[in-house]
């Protein structure tokens, strides 16, 4: 490339920089302004031609019109571009021995069913019961009374309740934890399942041989006076998918013991699951201070 050409492109950039720089609020200029020098670089780097920026705006065109209130293929494109993974890891610095925290994901509704203690958040989605019970506390280890879990996780068949078409209300709910920051429920065995992928997100994936799939996973999202929110996963050790999980969510200190019980073993609260297999996990959730 000339010298002078270089100059036309630099100029370019510095026009569209400036353009920004009687924004009244100082961080949505120093975002503008950083996104705009990022962007030009990026297109220049690449010599992105005029046939590839109309397939990107045919792309993000697509991405909108997928999304609605059901569905949020803005947030799944986040995911596996990593963005979503790498902005929680900017605001949520490592404290001491805290829960580490991991992506959101697209499927949390809000209202979700109250449960008390040791009741089942299943909603008679299909799967295999799953004990789930630990501790809330803070990073010295005292318990955090009456924090709010918020619980939410796919069926055995890969499926949100909200990916339904017949408004079920099913895999989710919260309940509040015990004077002593203990807390216990029922849930399913969280099983692999691909993200959505039959719109540009997965038609992206495809082209790039990426796989669509998640590690077998449950969320939770916790909520304490003085604490900051913790928004995360379990996820399953020794599931295939965990070096390979299409949002990049997986940490090691997030990969807990999922022990299965033979059908006829006990259950902790004498619950009567039908002769069936089932699962236990223990989860100890540590939260952070506010800053």
């Amino acid at each position: 490339m000339s010298g002078a050409q270089d100059d036309r492109e630099q100029r370019l950039t510095n026009e569209v920089v400036a353009s920004f720089d009687d924004a009244a609020d100082p961080r949505l200029r120093t975002v503008l302004q950083a996104l705009t020098r990022h962007l030009h670089a990026f297109l220049r780097e690449v010599r992105l031609t005029e046939d590839e920026w109309r397939s990107a705006i045919t792309f993000l065109t697509e991405t909108g019109h997928l999304t609605d209130d059901r569905r949020q293929e803005f947030i799944l494109l986040s995911d596996v571009l990593g963005a979503s993974m790498q902005t929680v890891a900017i605001n949520d610095e490592a404290h001491a021995n805290a829960t580490e925290a991991t992506v959101f994901g697209p499927f949390f509704v809000a209202g979700s069913p109250k449960i008390e203690l040791g009741g089942d958040l299943a909603g008679g989605g299909p799967g295999e019961p799953c004990w789930v019970a630990g501790t809330v506390t803070d990073t010295d280890g005292n318990p955090v009374p009456d924090a709010l879990i918020e619980v939410w996780e796919a069926d055995e068949d890969g499926y949100y309740d909200v990916q339904y078409d017949d408004d079920r209300v099913a895999a989710r709910g919260h309940l509040r934890t015990d004077a002593a920051g203990g807390y216990r429920f029922w849930a399913l065995t969280p099983t692999p399942y691909p993200i959505p992928h039959d719109g540009p997100v997965g038609s992206l994936l495809a082209a790039a041989g990426r796989s669509p799939m998640r590690a077998a996973h449950l969320h939770f999202m916790v909520r304490a006076d003085g604490r900051r929110t913790l928004v995360t996963h379990i996820f399953v050790r020794g599931d295939e998918y965990l070096d390979r999980d299409s949002v990049f969510g997986v940490t090691p200190s997030l990969v807990k013991d999922f022990t299965r019980e033979a059908a006829g073993t006990p259950t902790p609260d004498g619950r009567d699951v039908g002769g069936r297999t089932w699962s236990r996990v223990r989860f100890d959730i540590v939260l952070a201070p506010l800053a």
